[in-house]
């Protein structure tokens, strides 16, 4: 047996049947193990590949057990590390896939592509030579990505109006903030995004509260939506955030009892007096789930949005090579007042489809104030409002029509475009443009610029029934607000533009004065 086959197989198969380390029982589950192998390997009609039947051998035992059990190949194991390390080496763009094209919806600012002049709106054509056309979001943000400081990207770009330009860009370290966005909305409320968790996002949250209680924030919105966990630890370390010293944030249960532990707060006078709504979504899972289940449970906050996702397994990362690793299920955690979240998963297609699990077969437990709250679904929100946008809209965002347009629009390339100044303009715009509108600190969407909206859909024809439209104006609106902010003052911009349009965060603005009433009980 050639070297890498016995290690990767052996040692996964005694980590997934002796999870308890029982000397005895994995020198069997080793010797089993081996036995197999030698077979393979002595009378298997063709010679084997054996990584591949070692990564082959171990996912089928990890399909046997659940969803969350999985094997990290180099790939997957390079994304965990950076998701966890908030830092990855890159061109520093984030790009979109549009139609067929891949978009650069932003450089980061100060990195390789930003001080080369990529700007929102250019098309990545090629990569490498390779067209992008067939490739998603994701896998032209692993070419895009390197594993190393210093290795070099070669990559076509298509900017509107030029020819195509080849630039080959050196990766820099590039930081992936988990807590990118960070304002007050408005009477003192202040909204912050946190993207996953991971090794800096106690620090980042705590730097975003510092500052927005600076500028007078009294009251937060703390959005978890699409956040689909992370690391433990994180998770415990903001939910302390917001309890008291002693209160049980989280607890773990696995057939091993070193698993078995409780999690508390240890401190105090941080932002336990603050009125908090938590928003959350079918996408919200696992670590940001066991915030939401620890305020909800001790009645800190309330929970606005849908049904979060349902993950209440906690996995271990067993390391099997430098750059392998098997994520296994090792315990389930619980909810301060008791419950598991998990969502059942004996049907693959409704779990991963998020088909929410029907009251009457979710266990009940209650708050510290003896609200009802349920498990074995995930977390139900308080006040439950749903943000899908219609099947029209998301036609025209899938397609990039509302980015395109608030490019052409801010850069006078539409015909209501062209009567106006922008704050990004040359300077002399204004003198030299007698009876055009001087562009403020804020941009509405009104009639005039939906109908210039729907004279650009024709230029794509893209076919627009009347009744449709109508139905789905509303949406509409407000994603061309969010983009035409984002083209005239910046992607944060239009975030802030979004938020305060979003159905889910004007809820959780109406309902603050009873997260308030909370902290008086």
């Amino acid at each position: 047996m050639k070297k890498r086959l016995v290690p990767l197989v052996l040692t996964a198969l005694a980590l997934l049947q002796v999870p308890s380390h029982d000397q005895d029982l994995w020198t069997a589950s080793l010797l089993k193990a081996r036995s197999i192998a030698g077979i393979l390997e002595q009378s298997y009609y063709k010679t084997l590949d054996e990584e591949a039947l070692a990564i082959a051998s171990i996912k089928g035992t990890l399909d046997t057990l659940d969803p969350h059990s999985y094997f990290l190949d180099p790939s997957s194991f390079s994304r965990m590390r950076e998701d966890y390390t908030g830092k990855y080496y890159g061109t520093g763009m984030q790009i979109q896939k549009q139609g067929e094209n891949i978009v650069v919806i932003s450089p980061i600012e100060g990195g390789p592509a930003h001080r080369l002049g990529i700007l929102p709106g250019d098309i990545i054509s090629h990569i490498d030579g390779e067209s992008t056309v067939p490739l998603s979001s994701y896998d032209a943000m692993q070419k895009l990505r390197g594993t190393e400081k210093g290795t070099k990207v070669t990559i076509t770009f298509v900017r509107e109006g030029e020819k195509p330009f080849d630039l080959t860009i050196a990766r820099e370290e590039i930081p992936l903030l988990s807590v990118p966005y960070a304002f007050l909305l408005e009477d003192g409320i202040g909204y912050v995004y946190v993207r996953n968790f991971g090794e800096e996002t106690p620090r980042e949250l705590e730097e975003a509260l510092i500052k927005l209680s600076a500028q007078g924030m009294k009251n937060l919105v703390l959005d978890l939506r699409l956040n689909a966990g992370g690391a433990l630890s994180p998770s415990v370390e903001i939910s302390d955030l917001f309890l008291p010293k002693g209160s049980l944030i989280v607890s773990m249960k696995g057939r091993n009892r070193a698993y078995d532990r409780e999690f508390p707060a240890y401190l105090n006078d941080q932002y336990e007096k603050l009125p908090l709504v938590i928003l959350i979504d079918q996408s919200t899972a696992s670590a940001s789930e066991i915030v939401s289940g620890a305020v909800m449970d001790h009645d800190r906050g309330l929970i606005v949005g849908e049904d979060s996702w349902g993950k209440g397994l906690v996995q271990t990362v067993f390391p099997l090579a430098p750059n392998m690793a098997v994520a296994l299920t090792v315990a389930k955690y619980l909810t301060p007042s008791g419950r598991s979240i998990q969502r059942d998963y004996t049907q693959l297609d409704d779990y991963f489809l998020s088909k929410r699990a029907p009251d009457e077969s979710r266990e009940v437990r209650y708050t510290d104030g003896g609200r009802k709250v349920l498990g074995q679904g995930g977390i139900t929100p308080d006040y439950a409002v749903h943000s899908l946008l219609k099947p029209f809209t998301r036609r025209l965002l899938m397609s990039g029509a509302f980015f395109a347009y608030a490019r052409r629009f801010v850069q006078h390339q539409t015909d209501l475009g062209r009567k106006f100044v922008f704050p990004q303009d040359p300077p002399d715009a204004g003198a030299a443009a007698a009876g055009r509108v001087q562009v403020g600190a804020s941009f509405i969407v009104n009639d005039e610029v939906v109908a210039d909206f729907r004279k650009y859909l024709g230029t794509r024809k893209v076919e627009v029934d009347e009744k449709t439209f109508r139905e789905a104006e509303p949406e509409i609106r407000a994603e061309l607000e969010r983009e035409i902010a984002g083209a005239i003052w910046g992607v944060d911009a239009g975030i802030r533009v979004s938020r305060r349009n979003d159905p889910v965060v004007r809820k959780a603005i109406e309902v603050m004065p009873e997260a308030s009433r909370l902290l008086e009980k």
